[in-house]
């Protein structure tokens, strides 16, 4: 994935408790939606040129 070092640092931020249960689910939920339009893109590259 494109964004997977976002994911990744979420997770941290979720694991050293600098985040919130409910904080990582949101930020989580738009990391995806991300990596979605990011992959959309990648994968339709003549819609974009």
């Amino acid at each position: 994935m494109e964004n997977g070092e976002t994911q990744v640092w979420l997770n941290v931020a979720l694991a050293c408790r600098y985040i919130t249960i409910e904080t990582f689910a949101a930020l989580d939920s738009k990391c995806e939606e991300i990596s979605k339009l990011l992959n959309f893109m990648i994968n339709n590259r003549a819609k974009f040129a």
